[in-house]
This record gives structure tokens, sequence and C-alpha cells, in this order.
């Protein structure tokens, strides 16, 4: 919803100071240097990144339409769940939990929790390191090492779909530039044709620049901005849930062990401690 509110202050804003300036909107209407500027944008952007990449990206832009699914309800529902786990697995033994780490989709804990169980990766980090626990015996500082070389490497992960989309904001400006000088090749034609269609046609020339200046910085760099925040916001949820894991293997009781995972959390989508407190115990 942000995405869309934004886009509309821009076009608002810039095509509105425009127009209280005297200028005419149908001078800009230009579909060709669109196509010139978008074709080669969306060419470049294909050439450069392999197919996974333009998948997260499409699928982060479509999620920044809709609302980041990583807010403070989701984090209670992922604190919620780590607790439910850990407290079967205080009471009943670790091994009492093996059920639920193999077979997620079918285990009564984890499927009051739909949310969490939409994001596969995090799933398999959490099941992944609650087995390594009930299998094995790594003391807490190896379980923390071991969970920060992958955090690190999902960091980099999550990263990529921004980078892309930021190297194609930085090349908007360039590829404005050469539709600007097809322009103007096009204009050397008209030369003998008088001022007038002279004058209009560098004057559609020149929009090709102001569309990649305007697009680069008023849409696609910023939209790669808003995708570095949704991925800092799903990595917030990794560092969460290996917080309280170490803080259960540590011997911590299972609200304190949660209570570590929760100031994991950004201010602005941390549960108050009586609201997470109040939640558990509802489920």
């Amino acid at each position: 919803m942000a995405l869309i509110i934004g886009a509309i202050i821009v076009v608002a804003s810039v095509l509105g100071g425009y127009v209280l300036h005297g200028g005419n909107l149908l001078v800009l209407w230009q579909p060709t240097e669109v196509l010139i500027i978008g074709g080669a944008a969306l060419g470049s952007f294909i050439i450069a990144n392999p197919g996974y990449i333009i998948k997260q990206v499409f699928r982060g832009t479509l999620q920044l339409l809709v609302g980041s699914p990583f807010n403070k309800a989701y984090y209670v529902d992922l604190l919620s769940l780590l607790y439910d786990i850990f407290d079967k697995s205080r009471k009943q033994g670790v091994m009492s939990i093996e059920e639920d780490i193999d077979n997620p989709e079918a285990s009564e804990i984890f499927l009051r929790y739909p949310a969490v169980m939409k994001s596969k990766e995090l799933l398999v980090f959490i099941t992944d390191y609650l087995r390594i626990i009930s299998t094995g015996n790594m003391a807490p500082h190896e379980i923390e090492g071991m969970m920060d070389n992958e955090i690190e490497s999902r960091s980099h992960e999550l990263d990529e779909p921004a980078h892309a989309v930021n190297k194609v904001a930085d090349a908007l400006p360039g590829l404005g530039i050469i539709a600007a000088v097809l322009g103007i090749v096009i204009t050397m034609s008209f030369l003998s044709e008088g001022p007038e269609r002279i004058g209009l046609a560098v004057a559609a020339a020149l929009v090709g620049t102001f569309l990649g200046i305007w697009m680069g910085y008023g849409f696609v760099g910023p939209t790669s901005t808003a995708l570095e925040h949704h991925a800092k916001y799903e990595l917030k949820a990794y560092e969460c849930a290996k917080s309280a894991i170490v803080a259960m293997v540590s011997g911590q009781a299972p609200q304190m062990a949660i209570e570590f995972g929760r100031k994991a959390l950004p201010t602005n989508k941390r549960p108050a401690f009586q609201e997470l407190n109040d939640h558990v115990r509802a489920k």
C-alpha cells in the first residue's frame, strides 16, 4: 500500500507542478520513448540476473503492494510457535518433538501458525536446528556459530533482489539519454520543415531524458530501497529464532528463551512483554 501511495504522490507532484507551470501534458505522452527505455531496462535486467533472482524481484514487488508479511503479528506467532516447541521439549523430553520437526505439515503445533508455515526457508531453518539439538550433543556456542554462518549466507541471498533492482535504477538515466539521442537523430530529418516541427521533435527527444531520470529516481530506486527493508524484516525473523533456540539450549526456561528472541526484533515491530505473554497463554 505504501508503494502505491508513494507512486501517486510522485506522479501528482511532478506532473501537477509541470501543468501549473504552464506545461502541456500531451507533449510528455511519448509511448515510443517509454518502449525504448522500459524495454532496454527490462532486457538488461534479464541479462544481468539469473532466473531465481528475477522471480524473487517480482514476488517481492507484489508483496510490497499488499504489505510485508513480516509484521508484529507474524513475529508474535513465530515466538509462540517456538514457545510451544520448547515447552513440549521441556515437559516431555527432547525426543518428543521429533515427529513435529520431521513433518511440520502434519504437526499439531506447527499447524497452529499458518503464517510461519508459509515461510518455507525459515521453517527449514528452525526444524534443522531443532533436529540437530534433539539428535546431537553440541554446545550452545557451537550451535550459535553454525546459525550465524547460515544467517550471513541468507542475508546475502535476501539482499540480491534489492541490489538487482538498484542496478536498473542506476542504468535508467543513461537509457533515457539513449532515447533522447535517438530522438535528436530523428529530428535531423526535419530540418527543412520549419522551427515548429523541429521544436516538437526536440521536445519529444528531451522527454526520453526526463523519463529515464524520473523512472530511476522516482520509482525504481525507491522500490529497491523498499525491497531492502523487506529483506531486513525477514532476516530479523531468523535472528529472533536463533536467539530463542540458543537460549533454550543454554538451559533457559521456554518463557525466558522466547524473551531472548523478542529482544532480537526491531522495536517498531516488537510485541510488548505482556502482549506476547497473553498470546502464548491464549494459544
